[in-house]
């Protein structure tokens, strides 16, 4: 992942998945694990979509071309001019 926005979102979405493993892990009594209770499997829900997202995201990035990003940002280049017959 070349480009920065790509990288910062890439981070941001490691980080709330640390942060909602934390927080399943403590709905579900941490050391005293529960797994059974409601509230448990709505926490590890939530892990799992947002890991899922993650990998959405980063299958995205992979197919897109970078020469269109670059392109979105610097129309006025050589590589991105347009010519209509």
């Amino acid at each position: 992942m070349k480009f920065k926005g790509t990288q910062m979102k890439d981070e941001q979405l490691s980080e709330l998945i640390e942060k909602k493993v934390q927080e399943a892990t403590q709905v579900c009594g941490g050391e005293n694990y529960n797994p059974i209770t409601d509230e448990c499997k709505v926490a590890w829900d939530e892990v799992e979509e947002i890991s899922q997202a993650k990998a959405d995201f980063r299958m995205k990035v992979e197919k897109e071309d970078p020469l269109e990003s670059f392109c979105n940002e610097n129309p006025e280049t050589d590589e991105c001019r347009v010519y209509e017959d």
